[in-house]
């Protein structure tokens, strides 16, 4: 089966090894092109010496690269800001970009959850690395409850955040929050980031919180949420729950965040706790936040692709 050609611009950490996930993984996808700005790049050198045609000229380089039109979908690992001029330096050719960076241009994707809803549209956005992780468990528990809040924590190493993760910190936050409500099902949500400088570094760590009626169905919410771990661990094989979903009554005047139920006296705090290792292929096992974003994304490109294919 012929792959389809894709690119990557960015040749920091994550696009470096959303590389190696697609040359080494990918039966589906052939990487054409690795785009940076820093002719000096760890991942371009990378890049060079397993065989990998490169540009340090950026998006510019893209557009000029002589297997340019056979490149059909384009990642973006840049940041949130260098994603919107590319984006639009892109925008009259036609390519389908899956967008690894807060920007949000288009439609918020997360695989397990709303993935054959967007498959057409030109720019996915693959929210964060706390929005793949803790999105699917607070849609799992919208399709047995409705959820009237949802609160999610992601802790991540200190060493795995780059200079696009740190300056993207704001855009995290909103972003993620906002997928909560719009493909999570959350009425509201918050999301909050920590770095932990600890060492030796930690793995990926997820708190989900979740308010619904006191009278909900627990093992129906529970058992969603084991089979919604399971679909994500299918492309994130270290995605994993850390314990067994816990619930608190909680009285509902005491919550301060919360819109009154039409019912219960009392409401439900549903939490999971989840981790996240790394596959180790290019970063270490603990930055598990980026080896979610890239695993990810390249389900997306491969599903795209076989839409493609089936099409033609």
């Amino acid at each position: 089966m012929t792959r389809t050609k894709v690119a990557i611009i960015g040749s920091g950490n994550i696009g470096t090894d959303l590389m190696f996930k697609i040359t080494r993984m990918s039966p589906d996808l052939e990487l054409a092109l690795l785009v940076g700005i820093d002719p000096r790049s760890d991942g371009l050198a990378r890049a060079r010496r397993i065989g990998i045609p490169v540009t340090d000229r950026g998006v510019a380089g893209l557009i000029d690269a002589p297997d340019f039109a056979d490149i059909k979908i384009v990642f973006d690992a840049t940041s949130a800001g260098a994603h919107v001029a590319n984006a639009e330096a892109l925008a009259p050719f036609g390519k389908q970009l899956i967008d690894l960076t807060p920007a949000a241009l288009g439609p918020f994707v997360v695989p397990v959850v709303n993935l054959d809803a967007n498959l057409e549209a030109a720019d996915l956005n693959m929210v964060t690395c706390g929005g793949q992780a803790t999105i699917p468990i607070v849609a799992a528990v919208s399709s047995v409850t409705p959820v009237e809040y949802a609160e999610i924590v992601a802790t991540i190493a200190s060493k795995s955040a780059g200079i696009g993760t740190r300056q993207n910190i704001d855009e995290f936050t909103e972003t993620t929050a906002e997928a909560l409500h719009s493909v999570g099902g959350a009425k509201r949500g918050k999301a909050i980031i920590i770095l932990n400088p600890a060492e030796p570094p930690m793995i990926m760590r997820d708190t989900v919180h979740v308010i619904v009626s006191a009278d909900a169905d627990r093992e129906a919410i529970a058992e969603a949420v084991r089979r919604q771990v399971a679909l994500v661990a299918e492309y994130v094989p270290g995605y994993a729950l850390k314990q067994d979903v816990q619930f608190s009554l909680l009285d509902r005047s005491a919550v301060q965040t919360l819109a009154a139920f039409d019912t219960d006296d009392e409401v439900m705090q549903v939490s999971v706790y989840l981790q996240v290792e790394g596959a180790a292929q290019y970063l270490p096992a603990y930055a598990g936040n980026l080896d979610i974003m890239t695993s990810a994304a390249m389900r997306v490109a491969e599903r795209v692709a076989e839409r493609a294919a089936v099409a033609s």
